[in-house]
């Protein structure tokens, strides 16, 4: 049963200073002290969000040092190529290291996501929901140069794409219960793409674990610094992404001030909605009674029983200060609707 007006998380969560402090001095830790490292920052990201009072929580992404290149360190057969990388002036996207394909794709050991849920389990207090989040196929091609054996970005993909199927039943398979599968790079180019062949990857993708999981997938238009890098409307994403086999759908809602709200109703129809109520782009600190204006707008196209809220994206590019203060008073302002109804 769907609690109404969920209150969940999208995946990341900032570093403790320690923690980039410790990661740019690695060579001065052991194997054992890294352990201690990844798990005191675990603990610090679940007690933050369980302090919160989160109904599901994550392990803050927290081994992850880039939503996208951290993983490259699993995929054999890739170098980094920083030939195109601008390195000065205003930090954008354009500033994010691509790589060259140097053989045959493969990823042997996994993606490292189901050690990451094990941490996880091993760690949280009992209460909430343990999630885990891993980009999709299309996104994670998205920082890879084709070459003569992959031709395109869709044959990357099409290369990557068992290497998450694989890790997304090895998760199930561990006890996972909630996975978000992330394609903003789907949303962002959904205006320019084929959003029907969107959909088949997707469903591709998630086909072995399709009812065996709390399955959700996140749409963004980018936060690289906090900053967006793709054409921010719904509208493209439908009817097509209506098709998506996933329980739930997060859309980033809040920076785009809740424009094409009236969308949703089209995807609640379908599956439920997870909506970005929090804006992770500003530092305005949202108070429980603006969180609870929102979720009252949402109410006019989302039935409660279908309706979860989060932050716009994961709050790794948000200090820890004004995540955990927008988190408690997210939590706070659905507690004061929840009371309602």
């Amino acid at each position: 049963m769907h609690t109404p007006i969920r209150t969940t998380v999208v995946g990341s969560y900032p570093f403790p200073g320690w923690l980039e402090f410790a990661s740019q001095h690695l060579n001065e830790f052991g194997p054992a002290d890294i352990e201690e490292a990844i798990e005191d920052a675990v603990i610090a990201a679940i007690h933050d969000q369980t302090t919160a009072g989160l109904d599901v929580i994550t392990d803050g992404e927290q081994t992850r040092l880039d939503f996208n290149l951290s993983f490259y360190g699993y995929i054999k057969g890739i170098s980094p190529d920083e030939s195109e990388t601008r390195r000065f002036g205003p930090a954008a996207h354009d500033q994010r290291g691509k790589h060259r394909i140097t053989e045959t794709l493969s990823a042997p050991n996994g993606l490292g996501v189901v050690k990451e849920f094990l941490r996880l389990k091993k760690l949280a207090p009992q209460g909430p929901i343990l999630k885990a989040s891993i980009p999709g196929p299309y996104t994670l091609s998205g920082r890879l140069l084709p070459n003569s054996e992959y031709k395109d970005r869709y044959a990357i993909t099409a290369a990557i794409l068992p290497f998450i199927q694989k890790e997304l039943e090895d998760l199930v398979a561990a006890g996972c219960t909630e996975i978000t599968v992330d394609e903003p790079s789907m949303s962002c180019y959904a205006y320019k793409e084929d959003t029907k062949k969107f959909a088949a990857i997707f469903n591709k993708t998630v086909e072995p674990v399709v009812g065996k999981c709390n399955l959700s997938t996140h749409l963004c238009f980018g936060n690289f610094k906090g900053r967006p890098v793709g054409y921010r409307s719904i509208k493209p994403m439908i009817p097509d992404f209506l098709e998506l086999k996933v329980n739930e759908i997060h859309i980033e809602m809040a920076n785009r001030e809740f424009a094409e709200i009236e969308l949703l109703e089209t995807f609640s129809k379908r599956m439920n909605v997870a909506v970005g109520i929090i804006d992770v782009k500003n530092y305005y600190i949202e108070t429980p009674e603006d969180v609870a204006e929102r979720i009252k707008r949402c109410l006019q196209y989302i039935p409660a029983e279908k309706l979860s809220v989060a932050p716009d994206c994961g709050l790794s590019q948000t200090a820890r200060w004004a995540s955990r203060q927008k988190l408690a008073n997210m939590v706070k302002g659905a507690k004061m609707v929840r009371d309602l109804i």
